[in-house]
């Protein structure tokens, strides 16, 4: 178990480092005002339009990067800055969710996959930690079917992680349908959008980041599986 907790140990510090570091770009590029004056909020909206969306409203939430598209309520929910600023990341962050919108839209593959095991990943990753700590608490014990229970969790563990890789093409194509969109219809400068970009870059990297965690701890558990048989 030592293995296991060095393995966090160092995740977490490079998830900290990449979080940090995205909070600090948003921050930079909060101060890059856009010559066009539009709001997170009507960047969003015209977005929406050009790609023929007409029944996504874009509403406010509470909170900071606590943006996202909701394909349930069909909603575009941006974050109190996001939604009312007028700036280089505001404007990353609001065609970044439209993106999503659109993908719902033209029923990107991905996010179909990505939504039809949403409701299996939110049962796998509430239980995945306590199976597998059981699993290695009976086997520990001379329990027969330790390694059975531990096995259980490997699977439901597995299953947020393939969620996690999932995730990924999802949010890198968002963010390419943005910064495209941004460019083609003049929405910003070239300032502006080198801002957009490097801010989408790093909020990226916190869902590559998640992914490779998950899959190094996935491979540790294997491996105490397959060193127990």
């Amino acid at each position: 178990m030592i293995g296991y907790y060095i393995l966090a140990g160092v995740i977490f510090l490079v998830s900290m480092y990449v979080s940090n570091k995205l909070k600090s770009k948003f921050k930079k590029y909060s101060q890059i005002h856009l010559q066009n004056g539009m709001s997170g909020k009507e960047i969003a909206e015209r977005m929406l339009s050009d790609n023929g969306i007409h029944d996504v409203k874009v509403i406010s939430v509470a909170g900071q990067l606590t943006d996202h598209y909701n394909p349930a309520t069909k909603t575009v929910n941006l974050s109190e800055p996001v939604y009312s600023q007028r700036n280089a990341a505001a404007a990353a962050v609001a065609a970044h969710e439209c993106g999503h919108a659109v993908q719902h839209a033209t029923a990107y593959s991905w996010l179909k996959m990505r939504s039809a095991i949403v409701p299996a990943v939110g049962v796998s990753s509430k239980l995945s930690n306590f199976v597998i700590m059981a699993g290695l608490i009976l086997s520990a014990t001379g329990s027969l079917i330790g390694n059975s229970i531990f096995l259980v969790g490997i699977l439901l563990f597995a299953m947020t992680t393939a969620f996690a890789f999932i995730t990924l093409p999802v949010e890198f194509d968002a963010s390419k349908r943005a910064l495209v969109w941004l460019q083609q219809k003049n929405i910003v400068t070239q300032q502006e959008l080198a801002g957009s970009k490097d801010a989408l870059k790093w909020a990226a990297r916190t869902y590559v980041v998640s992914a490779l965690g998950s899959l190094a701890t996935l491979i540790y558990f294997i491996s105490i599986f397959l060193g127990r048989r």
